[in-house]
């Protein structure tokens, strides 16, 4: 499937390159020949296309396609606008030079392009391994508690299993239960996070799905966990399609809800609000609990180390990978997420994904 997804990105790409430089080529051809016809001087034309071959240098990968540019553009401006008009005269003078200028900027400016996109890869790559460092750190410390806390339990109910009152070892039993819970949540998490690290969003399966689909099957297993904590969902009345993986993005809600409900001290109201603003969909989780610490908003969706203290922001478990599965799969969509503290108290977060129809891969 990856190896057809990659060949399948290879010929897009191509016809894309193609593409621009024929547009490209074709514009400047017209525009020369517009001004060939009202003007009484021809000088112009090898600049205009020497512009066309820069802009097919920047727009396209690698050197082919600026070269080509270069070849066409030089046999074009013989061809078509130098004197003798339509015919090839190769040796008219300063020729040589206008061939070499046009092929060393083509030359120069896809070395150029081309070194920035590579160093663009090396940050995302570096950004990429600073992340899963800091997701290594950070779980490193919180698999201990829920893992220790599920053997300590366990071995409480089988040691002192007959002096133990029924409901301490049913609290037992539950407390472990619920441990257990939270180590499958944060392993989907960083199942997730290590899908999408270091990929493009093409890696993602997209496909149109119904928001209100989404949202409910999301609601429906939060009420299942949390049956006590009031939940008021607002979602359009009219039906509404998007193109995501529907089990990341259920994933990303479920995460800012577990993450409310525990961290939000004082949390009496919990919201997840779904709108349309801007062509874009809205998904807004929010409650009016004690809201977010003014100190780890930078840093609230990277899962990290605090590098001053070597505290983990995540001290009360969940929040730091969860939220920074949250940030990759949103990412992935090609959207952005943020958090922030409300004015009537509380926190929100949102993410937002683009409602692009036209191709579930792109």
């Amino acid at each position: 499937m990856k190896k057809r997804k990659h060949i399948e990105n290879e010929i897009l790409r191509t016809v894309r390159n193609w593409l621009i430089l024929l547009l490209v080529l074709g514009i400047a051809w017209v525009l020369c020949s517009s001004l060939s016809r009202v003007g009484t001087t021809d000088t112009f034309v090898p600049m205009v296309f020497i512009l066309a071959v820069l802009v097919v240098s920047l727009l396209t990968d690698g050197y082919f396609y600026g070269v080509v540019a270069s070849v066409i553009s030089v046999i074009g401006v013989n061809y078509a606008f130098t004197y003798p008009y339509m015919k090839l005269n190769f040796s008219i003078y300063g020729y040589p030079i206008t061939f070499l200028t046009m092929l060393a900027v083509s030359v120069v400016i896809s070395t150029l392009t081309t070194r920035t996109r590579e160093q663009e890869k090396l940050r995302h790559e570096a950004a990429q391994a600073q992340l899963r460092a800091d997701l290594l750190r950070a779980i490193s410390h919180d698999l201990r508690t829920p893992l220790t806390s599920i053997i300590g339990s366990i071995d409480t109910v089988m040691n002192e299993d007959e002096r133990l009152p029924h409901d301490a070892r049913i609290e037992l039993l539950s407390d472990a239960k619920q441990d257990a819970e939270w180590l499958v949540r944060m392993v989907e998490n960083l199942l997730s996070i290590t899908r999408i690290s270091g990929t493009e969003q093409a890696s993602i399966e997209k496909s149109p799905e119904l928001v209100e689909e989404i949202v409910g099957e999301c609601v429906s297993n939060f009420k299942k966990r949390h049956p006590d904590v009031p939940l008021t969902v607002k979602i359009p009345d009219e039906p509404v399609l998007v193109s995501v993986d529907a089990m990341l993005i259920e994933q990303v809600l479920m995460n800012l809800l577990d993450n409310a409900v525990k961290h939000a001290e004082g949390m009496t109201e919990l919201s997840v609000d779904v709108h349309i603003s801007g062509g874009q969909m809205h998904f807004c989780v929010s409650d009016n609990g004690a809201g977010l610490d003014p100190d780890i908003i930078p840093v609230l969706f990277r899962g990290q180390i605090d590098p001053a203290d070597g505290k983990s922001f995540d001290s009360n478990r969940f929040r730091g990978i969860g939220l920074a599965a949250c940030q990759a799969i949103v990412s992935a969509h090609g959207g952005s997420i943020s958090g922030k503290n409300r004015p009537s108290g509380g926190a929100i977060f949102e993410f937002i994904i683009p409602m692009d129809m036209e191709d579930d891969e792109q």
